[in-house]
């Protein structure tokens, strides 16, 4: 039970952090009219960029931003950033152009900043110095293995919707994709103003 405790309380704030489940829909507006093939390409590259650098900053932790001269919130800013811009594209752009730069949308937005973003980084390096690398660590991939599972999921989800379904949904996720990179940028910037 000992092991127990201090694996729970590194696995929750980190499974809080990752969002799979707000996640998801947001995946699933980029993915709508993608084949299996190209989804299952996608997936791995989220997972695989989200592996990456969360351990990165597991292991090397505050020393990444001391080195680059970067702080947490410069780091929600540009994520904030990234996602703004990827919203409004999906919003406005015609439905076949805006899926055309598809095979890297695993690496970003989805890898990074959706599933691992500032919130898990800076969760990360907290829970690094609470509880250790061993079970920070631990507690990291079980939460990217749920990650996966839950996007390899998806598909069931689309095929429930249906394409004017998923379209539908893809056009209100976009919105709530805006609002989360606004509001990125605003805890980004209100963290610059404390300093």
């Amino acid at each position: 039970m000992e092991l127990l405790n201090p694996l729970l309380l590194s696995f929750i704030p980190i499974f809080i952090a990752v969002d799979i489940i707000g996640v998801t829909p947001i995946f699933l507006s980029f993915v709508d009219d993608l084949s299996i093939k190209e989804r299952n390409k996608i997936i791995w590259q989220s997972i695989i960029t989200a592996t990456i650098i969360s351990l990165a900053f597991a292991f090397l932790g505050k020393g990444i931003f001391i080195i680059l001269g970067v702080t947490v919130a410069d780091f929600k800013i540009a994520g904030g950033i990234i996602l703004l811009i990827l919203a409004i594209i999906d919003i406005i752009s015609p439905e076949k152009k805006r899926r055309e730069p598809s095979t890297t949308i695993g690496v970003v937005p989805i890898g990074m900043p959706l599933i691992v973003g500032p919130a898990v980084i800076t969760t990360v390096i907290i829970s690094v110095d609470i509880y250790g690398v061993i079970f920070t660590t631990i507690s990291l991939v079980l939460n990217l293995m749920i990650a996966c599972i839950a996007l390899y999921s998806s598909n069931i989800i689309i095929n429930f919707l249906g394409e004017g379904g998923a379209k539908a949904v893809s056009k209100v996720v976009s919105l709530l994709l805006a609002a989360i990179g606004v509001m990125m940028i605003r805890l980004g910037i209100f963290e610059i103003m404390k300093l």
